[in-house]
């Protein structure tokens, strides 16, 4: 069998061998209580029985190749044993011990050992608390746990052990299907465990909390297929800093770092991003019990102007609309409620129909029959032990019953994550709303089931997803060289970017060249190590005569020299005037995600306004468009203030260019820059007024 084979058979196991001693008590025992229904067998050739079951003195003598294994001995014999599960037949396994490559030194061999003895046996870990799978009471899990069983769920893979094992813990009523602590990754990387999770229908949406990816393109390939299913993939991606981008020569490379490439990442696979645990827990179960939602407009009940304010602010932060009352809901309304009502979305029904079932049922349905796509009732229960909690019942109620008359989605959700007591989030779900606990965490569920729709049909429109995946990233050129600004405006210009009318010449002859071409130019110094010009005094604007250009080459000349950076030659250029914006593209190179294209406000703004998206390569237009029109710049070019409107299809046209040279010379490029490429009024073009190259032989 496959790997693949082999991992189908660790997720939903027939029979399951433990391997190991004390430490396999409370998996053997967790898999019995979760509900597993299969065959389990012990293997501990010291003893007679553990846990009540008859132990095995080797893999050997098993009744026949486990499915699933769970493998707690030290870490020098964990490698044998993964040896003979393979050489058996064995589904796949979980390696709990620790001192593989998370250590370092002798941890990272004894790791490589480990792989070459697994084989096609679909191993997780080394160095993780397991599998658990609540769908079918699998527990290869190394300590206790708080889940239980469900038909239908969400399954959540985890680089940290124990925030996998917190996850299992949290009130908040979750279905989880599974949780998998995928540890050091020796074989199995979260790449391989995606996409095996997304063909079990049982699954309603798949959370990653991240670290890091292994396998970028193995990793898109799963994605894809999650969106091509409707699976939807929420990850919350830790160590967001960008200490670790590699510094190179271009702006390129300072303004997308790991964190903005990872974002390209999500964004072209329809990924969902949130930025907490709290997050990622809200938005699965969302998802999972309601899925998309088709639209951004929302009503919502609150008993206080306070929420109403508080959700009103997040809202809009988070893309979503308060459609305002139709006249005859207003109207409507206004006959049931109290001349202290103010008749508006988000209602504040206050204490005017509180505690009365059928009085709320009409006022929620009054309005959830209109045209919202969601609606929301803000309740925070009190303390049942100093408190009646008939009255918030009866909202609840009603709200349900509003729901089932209307037909739409409904959401309760609590200000605070703690006031939505378990017994009122299970009443809810099993009348098909769903509980959201925290008012931060609800609007941002909200909003990301909403972007999750919008951006999954838009992928998908053009019906070629497996565009969306990407391929390996290559090996990284050896010994790139910088191509001077001439030669790499005169290869640009081949791919059909406009640059501006000029010559290469000496410092001699420029002035004549200048002439020739037309005043006012720009004198630049140009060679391979001068890729910054400005800084290093090698470009002068503006130049309106000969004896201008003459004493600039002159004195540019001079400096240079004196710092031991002798031009290879002078670029004389007729200066390009009228530019509407000035925008940077280029592209990167990054081991891990291959080749990245930025688009940004370029010249001068570049470093100070850090206004930029990065797309992965290979790309599209309308994704192109996407990200310019993201751009602060984006004003700029619909005419802000001036009124002159920039020509924004040049500019797409451009960049398409630069990102179609860039996929044709993958194997060799490593950085390019365009800085700045000029935007000229519509109809007028852009032009590239100064370019970088660097790539191999």
């Amino acid at each position: 069998m496959t790997r693949s084979d082999n991992l189908k058979r660790l997720l939903r196991p027939r029979h399951i061998a433990f391997i190991g001693g004390r430490d396999l008590l409370d998996p053997i025992r967790s898999s019995r209580s979760t509900g597993f229904e299969g065959e389990i067998w012990v293997v501990n050739p010291n003893r007679e029985e553990l846990a009540g079951y008859k132990c095995y003195p080797s893999v050997a003598a098993l009744p026949e190749a486990p499915d699933a294994s769970f493998v707690a001995v030290r870490r020098e014999a964990t490698i044998e044993v993964v040896r003979e599960l393979a050489a058996r037949g064995a589904g796949g396994c979980v390696c709990y011990a620790a001192g593989f490559a998370e250590i370092g030194g002798d941890g990272r061999k004894l790791q490589d050992e480990l792989a070459a003895a697994a084989g096609d046996l679909a191993l997780v870990g080394p160095n993780c608390y397991g599998l658990l799978n609540y769908f079918d009471g699998v527990a290869l899990w190394a300590d206790q746990h708080g889940g239980r069983h469900v038909e239908r769920g969400v399954a959540i893979l985890s680089q940290s052990g124990n925030i996998s094992l917190n996850l299992t813990m949290a009130e908040r009523s979750v279905p989880l299907g599974y949780i998998i602590s995928v540890g050091n990754q020796a074989v199995l990387g979260i790449h391989d465990l995606l996409d095996a999770l997304v063909d079990d229908p049982r699954i309603a949406a798949i959370g990653i909390y991240l670290e890091g990816l292994s396998d970028v393109a193995g990793f898109s390939r799963a994605a894809a297929r999650a969106l091509d299913k409707g699976v939807p993939v929420v990850v919350l991606k830790v160590g967001t800093s960008a200490l670790g981008a590699q510094v190179a020569l271009s702006h390129t490379s300072s303004l997308a770092g790991t964190d903005e490439l990872y974002q390209a990442l999500f964004d072209r696979l329809g990924i969902v991003r949130v930025g907490s645990i709290t997050g990622l827990l809200e938005t699965l179960k969302l998802l999972a019990t309601v899925g998309p939602i088709g639209g951004p407009r929302l009503s919502v009940f609150t008993c206080s102007g306070g929420e109403s304010a508080l959700i009103a602010d997040l809202a809009e932060r988070a893309g979503l609309e308060f459609t305002p009352l139709s006249k005859e809901q207003a109207d409507d309304l206004r006959r049931q409620m109290t001349v202290f009502t103010t008749i508006a979305n988000p209602l504040d029904y206050n204490t005017a129909i509180w505690g009365d079932p059928p009085a709320l049922e009409r006022c929620f349905t009054t309005v959830m029959g209109g045209d919202y796509d969601v609606s929301v009732l803000l309740i925070d229960y009190p303390d049942p032990t100093h408190c009646d909690p008939a009255g918030w019942d009866a909202s609840v109620d009603g709200f349900i019953a509003a729901h089932k008359a209307t037909g739409c989605p409904a959401v309760v959700a609590s200000t605070l994550p703690e006031l939505l007591p378990a017994s009122t989030r299970e009443r809810v779900l099993a009348n098909g709303l769903v509980p959201l606990q925290g008012l931060s965490e609800t609007v941002e569920a909200l909003g990301a089931a909403v972007d999750y729709g919008r951006r999954r049909e838009a992928l998908l429109a053009d019906g070629n997803q497996a565009a969306l995946a990407l391929p390996a990233p290559g090996a990284t050129p050896q010994d790139p060289a910088v191509l001077d600004e001439w030669r790499a405006k005169q290869i640009l210009a081949a791919c059909g970017l406009t640059v501006p009318k000029g010559r290469l010449t000496t410092a001699t002859e420029a002035p004549r060249a200048a002439a020739e071409i037309g005043f006012p130019v720009v004198l630049k110094a140009v060679g391979a190590n001068l890729a910054h010009k400005t800084e290093a005094g090698a470009v002068v604007l503006g130049l309106e005569s000969e004896e201008q250009v003459a004493d600039a080459a002159s004195r540019m000349r001079d400096n240079l020299s004196e710092a031991g950076r002798e031009p290879g030659g002078f670029l004389v250029e007729r200066m390009v005037t009228g530019a509407v914006a000035e925008l940077i593209v280029g592209v990167k190179r990054d081991d891990s995600f291959g080749l990245a294209l930025v688009v940004g406000s370029g010249g001068i703004l570049v470093e100070l306004a850090r206004d930029s998206t990065a797309l992965l390569l290979p790309t599209n237009r309308q994704a192109v468009v996407e990200a310019l029109a993201s751009l602060k710049a984006a004003k700029l070019l619909s005419g802000y203030r001036t009124g002159r409107k920039g020509d924004f299809e040049a500019a797409v046209d451009a960049v398409m260019a630069v990102a179609g040279y860039a996929e044709a010379h993958r194997d060799r490029l490593v950085e390019l820059d365009v800085n700045p490429l000029l935007v000229l009024p519509a109809g007028a073009g852009v032009v590239a007024v100064d370019a970088l190259i660097r790539m191999a032989d």
